[in-house]
């Protein structure tokens, strides 16, 4: 044979203008292929053990089960229906010497949605401050008290920790470590860091020697090398040894039998122990390469297979790789909950900046749900409560109502103070903003005491249902798109064997496609105004950035305390380009501080554009969803008109794969959007690189006041020189690259699938396999979609009233 097969796909060169709707990988021959298939669809031709199936739905309720297995039924059958299809139409062409465009379309389609995974992980982050309560309450979900280690006198989770369940049968992490690479440039701006002149007076150098970020720089270079690596410089550390003993895979994997075994085992890994603590491991001593620790538990009877919680740190980290780490971890998460403890949830600017930081990953990235989970929630000094209690229409008898009643106010007033930034933030139809549930108060503590609290009123329940629920939904949209794009394309492997009244063919198609023309021309003016509401906030907040950005540098520059501990602070902010993260300080970023002006004029809008919902002049998705019908109702049009009652398949493909093409279109303008946003900043940063280097390289006598001259300068320079207009024009650019992107992939998978679709007797359809009956089981599938819905509705119905006939669970004696 002459035509060579690709291993993953078939080459779709030549069949339209635009991208091909599938990737290539390397080539090798179709008998080569035919092998690999063989055993690429062993597994999935398996019949899943109902033992097996009913392990990794233990953790849901009797109800959700069913629904559950129903929806898993349904993607099972559909996987081994389109596995059939497809070794039956290679075996077809399998002695040919080309293939038509039609064949290669739907093998690469079939085998894309048979690799498909079956659920994309739900992430949900935890976000918060040191001691706030993140691991405490990740053990409490998972039902295991001491798993992850809890903040005490000496430690705190040092890194970002992930926990799932899996099909494992052993408890497992795998520690990740910095490259070689990467811990060298952090290594080098740790040397820089530390380096002093002789020229530093006695004065200065005190000053120095208390600042955070050389006693951090400090800790790490001896916990790494020993003591006195803090006096070596970079040529000299890069030759020394590290104490602990660093695998060349750069990752550490643990498993143990039991928990608790695997606690201890990962427990040097993920503590920071206290700068003075005498104790010293293995284990301890390699801490600062450690990028990020992902733990998986066997099947869970409460964390279901397909969540991921994060532990993520509230500020950051130093190294430049741990830090993007940090924000694109914040930004995959699709929940974040804000955790603060009861005792600083009232106010601070710690529990401020992790609002903010979270409301921006609801812009930027994938979040869609924000919430505010206070912890701690048993704490309650009695007397005092009373004394300043304002509820006085009824008296406290113990220590549990003044408990129950202080975290009834804080909800209520925590949900009104959230729903009120939220609002200045997002737009007004956001979906947060209908949240039932905005705020919960949990305690640790009492889920595992009880002295207090029932169960149920710990609130840890309460966070596993909404775990739950996340999920059910998830896989029920996501089992109901792929039904419906596999039984698309069965409609035209069906069809492809027709070949009837193939002269009116043309003209049907050609109708089509002058139609399709006509619509993307208004789809490429609703998206040019869609984008043109941002450009009058955008420079309104130019002109407030222009405005301000004295003061707020002033406000960073300028210290209560003079520049006691604050040199080093400074110049690791220039050596990381604008940009300090510490273990203990209050993260900073000195290019998005000077550019908020700008995103307090552009958020309301710039997520108005990226939201779902009713058509509007300034929402993306819904004029793409708009498109997307007015081409389906074309289509059906076209068809009764022409009667296509021969060709009722090539219609019900046509219309099927226009929403997989487009329904693909919402992810990968998420995947853009983060760019977009951080425009602004990225901008700033890039223009401001020469004078963060300048003043990084500043040491001697008054150091900090000459680094702070040489902020000042260049700041005032960069802005007389339009700094703030050339951010503004980059996001219109980044905004312009989408609109480019959009209609270049819509028009050309659009042109694929038309031509696909007009190619019906090209030659070797007389030969392709017949696929009746697959088509008939896949239509089977189809229409079985509907009764799995009205199933978990009438189960939901009868679960809510059989809750409501129940008697109320009795609490805790009062004390």
């Amino acid at each position: 044979m002459q035509w060579q097969l690709g291993l993953r796909m078939l080459d779709l060169d030549g069949i339209a203008t635009g991208q091909s709707l599938c990737t290539e990988t390397a080539p090798g021959s179709l008998h080569e292929r035919v092998q690999v298939d063989d055993d690429l669809f062993k597994e999935p031709m398996k019949k899943r053990r109902r033992s097996d199936r009913d392990q990794r739905f233990r953790a849901f309720p009797s109800v959700e089960q069913s629904a559950l297995k129903e929806y898993e039924k349904l993607e099972s059958r559909t996987r081994r229906v389109l596995s059939n299809t497809y070794q039956k139409l290679i075996q077809s062409v399998f002695l040919d010497d080309s293939i038509p465009n039609g064949v290669k379309y739907l093998i690469n389609r079939l085998l894309a949605l048979i690799e498909k995974p079956s659920l994309d992980p739900i992430y949900i982050g935890l976000f918060g401050s040191s001691g706030a309560g993140k691991s405490s309450l990740i053990n409490a979900i998972i039902q295991q008290e001491m798993f992850l280690p809890v903040s005490g006198e000496s430690i705190c989770t040092s890194c970002i920790v992930q926990v799932s369940s899996g099909c494992c049968e052993q408890y497992e992490a795998k520690i990740h470590l910095l490259s070689d690479q990467e811990w060298k440039e952090e290594l080098k701006n740790l040397t820089k860091l530390l380096h002093r002149t002789e020229e530093l007076g006695r004065e200065e150098a005190d000053k120095w020697d208390r600042d955070d970020a050389v006693e951090e720089a400090i800790w790490k270079l001896q916990i790494l090398y020993g003591n006195g690596a803090e006096r070596k410089n970079y040529e000299e550390l890069l030759r020394a040894k590290p104490k602990g003993k660093i695998p060349t895979s750069r990752i550490i994997t643990l498993k143990a039998e039991e928990a608790g075994e695997l606690s201890i085992k990962l427990d040097p890994y993920i503590r920071t122990q206290r700068r003075d603590w005498d104790g010293e491991s293995a284990e301890t001593q390699i801490w600062p390469l450690i990028k990020q620790v992902e733990v998986t538990l066997p099947k869970s009877e409460l964390i279901p297979e397909g969540v991921v919680l994060v532990d993520i740190p509230g500020t950051g980290d130093f190294n430049s790789k741990r830090d993007e780490m940090w924000k694109k971890t914040i930004d995959k998460c699709s929940v974040i909950w804000v955790i603060s403890d009861i005792e600083r949830v009232s106010g601070g600017r710690a529990h401020e900046n992790l609002l903010n930081e979270s409301i921006k990953a609801c812009q930027r990235g994938f979040c869609r749900d924000v919430a505010l989970v206070v912890t701690k929630s048993d704490k309650l000094h009695l007397p005092e409560y009373l004394r300043e209690r304002k509820v006085r229409n009824q008296a406290i008898q113990s220590q549990r109502e003044a408990v129950l009643e202080r975290n009834a106010v804080i909800k209520l007033q925590r949900n009104k103070i959230l729903k009120e930034k939220l609002t200045r933030k997002l737009p007004a139809d956001s979906k947060v903003l209908d949240a039932s549930d905005l705020v919960y108060t949990v305690s640790a503590q009492e889920y595992w005491q009880q002295a207090l609290l029932t169960e149920e009123e710990t609130e840890i329940p309460k966070l596993r249902e909404y775990i739950r629920k996340r999920l059910l939904d998830k896989k029920r949209r996501m089992v109901t798109k792929y039904v419906t794009e596999a039984f698309g394309l069965l409609l035209l492997t069906d069809s492809f064997n027709c070949t009837e009244n193939l002269p009116n063919e043309f003209l049907h198609m050609s109708g089509l496609r002058r139609f399709v023309e006509e619509r993307m021309q208004l789809l490429e003016k609703a998206i040019d105004q869609c984008f043109a509401h941002v450009v009058q906030p955008l420079q309104e907040g130019v002109r407030n950035a222009r405005a301000s950005y004295r003061r707020i540098l002033g406000a960073f520059l300028v210290r209560s305390r003079g520049n006691q501990g604050f040199h080093q602070t400074l110049k690791a902010v220039c050596l990381k380009n604008g940009i300090y993260a510490s273990r203990t300080l209050t993260r900073i970023d000195l290019n998005e501080a000077i550019t908020q002006p700008i995103y307090d004029q552009i958020d309301p809008v710039f997520g108005g554009i990226f939201r779902a919902g009713k058509p509007t002049g300034s929402a993306l998705m819904p004029h793409i969803d708009a498109f997307k019908h007015s081409l389906q109702e074309k289509m059906t049009e076209i068809g009764i008109r022409n009667g296509w009652k021969y060709d009722s398949c090539k219609k019900s493909f046509l219309i099927q794969e226009i929403s997989a093409i487009l329904g693909d279109m919402e992810e990968h303008i998420l995947r853009k959007k983060r760019r977009i946003y951080e425009s602004l900043t990225t901008s700033v940063q890039s223009d401001l690189k020469p004078c963060y280097e300048e003043a990084a390289q500043i040491t001697g006598k008054k150091a900090c006041e000459r680094m702070k001259d040489v902020i000042r300068r260049g700041v005032d320079q960069q802005v007389a020189e339009g700094m703030f207009e050339r951010a503004q024009e980059r996001m219109q650019h980044q905004f312009q690259q989408l609109k480019n992107g959009i209609t270049e992939k819509v028009k050309g998978s659009i042109a694929t699938m038309l031509t696909l679709a007009s190619s019906q007797g090209d030659g070797l359809y007389k030969e392709l396999a017949d696929v009746k009956s697959e088509y008939r089981e896949m239509e089977k599938l189809h229409r079985s979609l509907r009764e799995v819905a009205e199933n978990a509705v009438l189960r939901r119905g009868m679960q809510e009233f059989l809750l409501k006939m129940s008697p109320s669970k009795v609490g805790p004696p009062t004390t």
